[in-house]
């Protein structure tokens, strides 16, 4: 099993939380008495190496005035499949 800290993912979202935060003007303390989450968490977060809820990172992108999809959504994603495109599970039955 992968460890977050080695998640790639996690690495991407943590960066672009500290972005937005960032941009805001805002450092970590004044994020986390917004969502509650602690400032060493937050930092953890950011730098990709703690697993976060989805429930904290809507906290996150609500304090943070910005949809939860732009914390989530890759620049190098693949567009989404077409309606009754996408794979073939019937090998799985």
């Amino acid at each position: 099993m992968e460890k977050p800290s080695d998640s790639p993912v996690l690495a991407q979202v943590g960066g672009r939380l500290r972005q937005a935060r960032l941009a805001q003007g805002m450092n970590l303390h004044q994020l986390a008495r917004l969502t509650g989450v602690s400032a060493p968490a937050l930092s953890l977060i950011e730098t990709g190496k703690r697993d976060l809820r989805l429930s904290t990172l809507d906290r996150l992108a609500t304090a943070l005035r910005m949809p939860l999809s732009d914390l989530l959504r890759s620049a190098d994603a693949p567009p989404a499949a077409a309606p009754g495109e996408g794979y073939d599970l019937g090998d799985y039955r």
